[in-house]
This record gives C-alpha cells, sequence and structure tokens, in this order.
C-alpha cells in the first residue's frame, strides 16, 4: 500500500485532471483523483506483457464419430445408522 501512495504521488504531476461530471475540477490533485487519470498514462506507457495469441477452435468430434454413453454407477442412499457411533447418537437424542 505504501508503495501505492508513493507511485501515485510521484505520478500527480504528469496526470491531467479529468473530473466525472459531478466532480469539481482541481488543482492539486487528491491520490484517488491521480488513479482516476492514471489509466491514461498505463496507455501510453504500455505494458511488458504480450499480448494473448489466438489458439483457434478446438477440432471436438470427427464426422461420423458415435458419441459413446457414460458409464452408470450406482446411487447412493444414506441409511439409518449401521455403525456404533450412529447408534449411540441417536439414543442420546431419544432419551434426552
Amino acid at each position: 500500500m505504501p508503495m501505492l501512495t508513493w507511485e501515485l504521488w510521484l505520478a500527480r504531476g504528469s496526470i491531467v485532471d479529468h473530473p466525472l461530471p459531478w466532480q469539481k475540477s482541481q488543482i492539486n490533485l487528491t491520490p484517488g483523483r491521480v488513479d482516476q487519470g492514471f489509466g491514461a498514462v498505463i496507455a501510453i506507457i504500455g505494458t511488458p506483457a504480450s499480448p494473448p495469441k489466438p489458439r483457434g477452435k478446438s477440432p471436438g468430434l470427427k464426422k461420423g464419430q458415435v458419441r459413446s454413453k457414460r458409464k452408470p454407477y450406482p446411487i447412493v442412499k444414506k441409511g439409518k445408522g449401521k455403525f456404533e457411533s450412529q447408534k449411540k447418537n441417536t439414543k442420546k437424542a431419544t432419551s434426552a
């Protein structure tokens, strides 16, 4: 956070104030106002990242290839409680 504040403080001399319609124009720019106009500086400087490369469309299924059905799995339902830990909990709940 301190580095960002310093960056905005150092950049305030090169930023032109572009107030939003409801804002008054300022001579001494606040860090928030500098941040508003910082996009123009970034657009002029550019970015070190290379532009994204187009990869094209994926080939998908070949013509005439039939889709295979998914493997069916059995349905798992929660039981009434077959384990000792579950039986102890139910006895305590019913006796209380």
